[in-house]
């Protein structure tokens, strides 16, 4: 047919070629509607209501700050029990609605101050964070676990971010001893979803009851906790049916979590998601397994994630 024919068809059938044209252009603004909706990060939040921020990017998680400006409150150690007081980091908007949580304990004879840069850059990616004092620096991983635990409860129950925070959905890390207490806090509580120890210190050498995805972070040069009697033996007395994995830095030492670190910041933000707010998103970070590079003196995991 001749692409212009309708034109000279009589007028007598114009009104019905009106209706089909109508129906044809509101079949296909219904199709567009639709394919729209499925694009939408609401329809992404639909699938998964833990999601938050937008796509991630390596130059994203990689960024000083992420997308969510952070406000931030001091606990005085006066207002609370079984813990030593410390410092709350939180997204400033609640248009998102709730956050998944993580409380994060320093090491052997320091304080929260150790840590404080990990505070605003966890909570830009979308968490609330919780970085703490013991009740004394000379507390051993055991009491140190105890108090990530009493903080946690205090975040969900007492703290006045704690309509801020979904209840269900937290995590653990720490240094040193803190990060051996992360370990033990993760046993202790199994339904934790992440657990990260940095250059963790701990006498327990054997983790087989953790059932916490957990991220365990080594330097090679770590000469306090050297990772051949610390974090490897720890790493892999996890269970192997665990979402676990080992992420050695390369030419750094047991203080590399006590400075701004990308590859730190980097691996931790991305086990979070992946876990504290099951965003498959963030898995493209983790599997395949990162390679060997001038930061990476090793990577080990299990791929794929459960």
């Amino acid at each position: 047919m001749h692409p212009r024919t309708l034109l000279r068809t009589p007028a007598s059938g114009a009104p019905r070629r009106r209706a089909g044209r109508l129906a044809g252009a509101a079949a296909a603004l219904a199709a567009l509607v639709g394919l729209g909706t499925l694009s939408s990060p609401g329809a992404h939040a639909a699938d998964n209501p833990y999601e938050r921020g937008p796509d991630p990017t390596t130059a994203g998680i990689e960024a000083a700050r992420g997308p969510y400006a952070v406000s931030q409150t001091t606990v005085s150690p006066l207002s609370v029990s079984g813990f030593g007081g410390g410092t709350v980091y939180y997204p400033t908007s609640t248009a998102d609605g709730t956050f998944g949580a993580v409380a994060v304990a320093p090491g052997y004879t320091a304080s929260q101050s150790s840590l404080s840069w990990l505070g605003p850059r966890l909570a830009s990616q979308g968490f609330v964070v919780f970085t703490i004092d013991t009740l004394s620096t000379l507390d051993q991983p055991d009491a140190r676990g105890r108090q990530l635990l009493a903080a946690l409860d205090h975040l969900t129950q007492r703290s006045p971010v704690r309509s801020r925070v979904d209840a269900g959905r937290l995590g653990v890390m720490g240094h040193s001893m803190g990060g051996g207490a992360s370990l033990a806090a993760a046993v202790s509580r199994p339904s934790l979803k992440a657990a990260i120890p940095l250059t963790p210190w701990n006498l327990d050498k054997t983790w087989p009851e953790v059932a916490t995805p957990t991220l365990i972070i080594g330097a090679d040069g770590d000469t306090v906790a050297p990772v051949t009697s610390h974090a490897e033996p720890f790493y892999t007395s996890l269970p192997g049916s665990l979402d676990r994995a080992y992420l050695e830095l390369n030419s750094a030492t047991h203080f590399a979590p006590n400075s701004p670190n990308t590859t730190i910041a980097k691996y931790s933000v991305s086990w979070l998601k992946r876990f504290i707010d099951d965003d498959t998103r963030y898995e493209q970070f983790l599997c395949p397994l990162p390679r060997p590079s001038l930061t990476i003196q090793e990577y080990r995991g299990n791929c794929p994630l459960s």
